[in-house]
């Protein structure tokens, strides 16, 4: 039997707020957010994310975000850089193009979810996930929904990614 190559999976958790959720969450919305997550995945040696623009990739750690908060191992996948290329083609064409982005619904931690799956069978940390549910069930979440729902975390014309 021929033995399949390995490649690691990575999980690059970024805190939006800098912290900031953390400290102003109790206040604000009632309970306690450790963060505002951006989530991408790493692996064949590239950083991929979702956003405004997009799926888009760089070197790891090469977001404007710089060195991630944290990093959760996924594991190892089988699946070649050619199939996954292929896969990422489809999904910018379909699913995750930069018009279908939306900060509560369908954002870079759905796109790392369904990346992850799709490369080891595993989900991301459901404190990820969940988040936007958790925002949204509060008055205050509520209150900013209209405002919230009308950014893009990408800047208009720029690039989330350092050149």
């Amino acid at each position: 039997m021929e033995h399949c190559a390995t490649f690691p999976v990575k999980l690059y958790i970024y805190d939006l707020s800098r912290g900031m959720a953390r400290q102003l969450s109790p206040i604000m919305l009632g309970k306690q957010l450790d963060g505002i997550w951006h989530t991408s995945i790493v692996v064949y040696g590239k950083e991929f994310f979702f956003g405004g623009e997009g799926i888009t990739n760089c070197p790891p750690g090469g977001t404007l975000l710089g060195d991630p908060d944290a990093i959760v191992d996924l594991g190892t996948t089988e699946v070649t850089e050619d199939i996954f290329m292929e896969y990422q083609c489809s999904l910018g064409e379909s699913t995750y193009r930069a018009d279908r982005y939306r900060l509560f619904e369908h954002n870079c931690n759905t796109f790392s979810n369904e990346v992850a799956q799709f490369l080891t069978g595993r989900k991301i940390p459901s404190y990820i996930t969940d988040l936007p549910s958790e925002v949204l069930s509060t008055p205050f979440g509520q209150t900013l929904r209209p405002l919230l729902d009308s950014i893009s975390i990408t800047p208009p014309g720029g690039n989330f990614s350092q050149r």
